[in-house]
């Protein structure tokens, strides 16, 4: 019944504004003009977007049901058409039905929803780790898989952009995801309390001090994916972007050999500074 019920709201206008939408949207990001959800970058977003058009269905029904019975009040039931109305105070039939049918509805949009959630917040056989950090204002990123070297990531500023660059969702140091790969993402804070939402995997999760919260993700295409930090952390909230390059798993293990030895280059410094200290005395 979900599935027809996705059908008719692939009919209705919802699937206008998000073919729209697809069109035109080749980066996981939102563009100018745009109407309706970001693409599906992850099986999770895929869900959210039917269940969104499970949900617009339902309203849009709801909205046309209670005009058309408005229109006939109107029309049937104006002191002109019907001049001497009935009375009655009471009539079973009706009662049971505007109390189940309400009943009913929610129990169609709950069983979903509940799923929907489960399936977004369990991670099933994680192939790897991506440990997030929050900071004012930054996002530090670990792969405690793989080495465990750990960089930060830094908005670039308007003027450092180059051509084709998005400003405020460009930064320093992109996170590189393998396709294909179940990835349990690892949130945290070392400040206040953060938000790593990207729109095309459907993930946004809080960063909380001192307590670690656990999503997923499984990308399904190449490509670069933007995001942001999605809670009021500070003055410079608006300035905390995330930007993911998935790659294939190949060009993913290329990439994090050099990683280690890119990232572990800053971690060497105080210790070459601690042993030269004492001849400079």
């Amino acid at each position: 019944m979900i599935k027809r019920l996705n059908v008719l709201a692939a009919l209705s206008a919802s699937g206008l504004f998000t073919t729209f939408s697809n069109a035109f949207a080749l980066e996981g990001k939102s563009i100018d003009w745009q109407m309706g959800m970001q693409p599906a970058g992850s099986p999770v977003m895929e869900r959210i977007r039917e269940f969104h058009g499970l949900l617009l269905t339902i309203e849009v029904l709801i909205v046309l049901f209670v005009l058309v019975i408005m229109a006939i009040i109107v029309i049937r039931f104006n002191a002109k058409a019907n001049p001497v109305p009935s009375k009655f105070t009471h009539n079973t039939v009706l009662e049971i039905i505007w109390t189940a049918a309400p009943i009913l509805i929610l129990v169609v949009i709950a069983v979903p929803s509940l799923k929907l959630l489960y399936y977004s917040d369990r991670t099933q056989e994680a192939e790897m780790t991506l440990k997030v950090t929050g900071h004012q204002w930054y996002w530090s990123y670990q792969y405690p898989d793989h080495g465990g070297f750990e960089f930060d990531s830094n908005l670039v500023p308007k003027e450092d952009l180059k051509k084709g660059q998005p400003r405020l969702l460009t930064v320093d140091n992109r996170v590189v995801l393998p396709v294909g790969t179940t990835i349990r993402v690892l949130l945290t804070s070392n400040d206040v309390i953060h938000n790593w939402a990207i729109p095309s995997f459907g993930i946004k999760l809080d960063t909380v001090p001192g307590r670690i919260n656990e999503t997923w993700v499984k990308i399904n295409e190449p490509g670069t994916y933007y995001g942001m930090c999605s809670e009021l952390c500070g003055v410079n909230h608006g300035f905390m972007p995330i930007q993911v390059e998935a790659v294939s798993k190949e060009a993913f293990e290329a990439w994090t050999e050099k990683a280690k030895k890119e990232f572990a280059k800053s971690e060497e410094v105080p210790l070459r500074v601690a042993q030269t200290a004492p001849v400079g005395r």
